[in-house]
């Protein structure tokens, strides 16, 4: 069992270095290089961009007391697409690219959502509080003697 994983992580070389050798002939090794580095410089920008837009929309449904599911799926969606971005090679970046199409991620959501066993509801704090069973006191620190 232990062997699949390394015979999975070498075919993910081999394919890598592959590709990366058939795109640096085609274009120029000089070329293929930037072309990574330039992929995982806009591949940070756009996840960081995009998070930060999800933060908002999540703030947003947690004030009307909507459950922000989807946007915390969205958000781990585009962590995944940043790290496969920043992982030097063609195939990663081109998998990257991928997961951060709007329409991948919404699908990707509903089929997530739909494996999901338990429904959850979202309640938040202030709805717990609304009864007014408040009990007011004092209270003082005593010293063990």
């Amino acid at each position: 069992m232990r062997f699949i994983g390394f015979i999975i992580f070498f075919i993910y070389v081999y394919c890598e270095v592959s590709f990366f050798i058939a795109v640096a002939n085609t274009i120029g090794v000089f070329l293929a290089l930037i072309c990574i580095i330039a992929t995982s410089i806009l591949g940070f920008s756009l996840v960081k961009t995009q998070g930060l837009k999800n933060l908002s929309i999540m703030q947003q449904k947690i004030a009307n007391k909507q459950s922000p599911k989807d946007e915390i799926i969205r958000s781990v969606a585009l962590l995944f697409a940043g790290f496969l971005l920043f992982i030097p090679g063609f195939l990663t970046d081109i998998l990257g690219a991928v997961l951060l199409i709007p329409n991948v991620q919404e699908h990707i959501v509903k089929f997530i959502v739909r494996k999901m066993p338990i429904k959850s509801r979202f309640v938040s704090s202030q709805t717990l509080y609304q009864n007014n069973d408040i009990i007011e006191g004092e209270f003082k620190y005593k010293d063990d003697e």
